[in-house]
């Protein structure tokens, strides 16, 4: 049985981190490289860093902040933001980053998957899928979700896994940033659905919202809010999810030491 993975992100603007509620009102939340050398000291299992206006300055994510990150960073990082091409994914890459997330351009053109996949491996392509409720399903969003597409996100999951992504960055944009917990009926879906892994994004605040997302069918569930605001620590949040049943990494910290956990 695999263990959980546990994910802080790094929502990048202008080379710093922010964060928001439904991708807006940004706050602005440090530096990059420094929140990437924290929680990994702090047990972080990878990183996953987005450049979210990226996509809507049309161009790709800024390959310095990726480098910068790289030099303090030793675990997984995956990158997305703009990666429209095999020229954009091979400049992150070589960057430092160890997968790159596709969203918009794999909307536009699917076959950019099947591509980044011939070329890299299964297992640094990963397809990102901002989703939100419409009319009794769920509907792709675009452009740092500004553009709602004519695409179920089921469906599209179904459809990315099989041109050839090897995993799913699932985000629901009604939960983002809420702390609400998880969509836990868009996530056993998409889960249901998938044969890769799937990692839930959106909503999470506390070990049970987390212990909730395993619980549905995700293989690593990622965080923001909770971490840079200091609510908890990724040491901290695997040793309550430990308490709870899932299988996690070992995390450094003891019951009596672990500081800032959630409840």
């Amino acid at each position: 049985m695999l263990t959980t993975r546990v994910i802080p992100c790094l929502d990048v603007r202008d080379g710093r981190v922010v964060k928001g509620i439904r991708f807006q009102a940004l706050r602005d939340a440090g530096d990059p490289a420094a929140r990437a050398a924290m929680y990994e000291a702090n047990g972080a299992d990878e990183i996953v860093m987005l450049d979210v206006s990226a996509t809507t300055e049309g161009r790709s994510a800024a390959a310095r902040t990726v480098r910068a990150i790289r030099r303090v960073l030793s675990i997984p990082l995956t990158v997305g933001g703009g990666v429209g091409s095999i020229e954009d994914a091979a400049r992150l890459l070589d960057a430092g980053a160890d997968k790159v997330s596709v969203n918009s351009a794999a909307v536009r053109d699917p076959s950019l998957l099947t591509r980044l996949a011939g070329r890299f491996g299964r297992q640094c392509t990963v397809l990102a899928i901002d989703a939100a409720r419409a009319s009794g399903t769920y509907r792709v969003l675009t452009r740092s979700g500004t553009t709602a597409e004519p695409l179920d996100a089921i469906a599209w999951a179904a459809e990315g896994e099989s041109r050839g992504a090897g995993e799913i960055l699932l985000t629901s944009f009604d939960r983002d940033g809420t702390g609400e917990g998880y969509d836990l009926e868009l996530l056993g879906a998409i889960c249901g659905g998938a044969s890769i892994p799937v990692i839930a994004s959106g909503g999470g605040r506390t070990a049970e919202h987390l212990a909730s997302a395993v619980r549905a069918g995700a293989d690593a569930v990622l965080a923001a809010s909770i971490f840079h605001d200091g609510v908890t620590t990724p040491d901290a949040i695997k040793h309550e999810l430990s308490l709870l049943g899932v299988r996690v990494r070992p995390s450094r910290c003891e019951p009596v030491n672990c500081v800032g956990g959630v409840s």
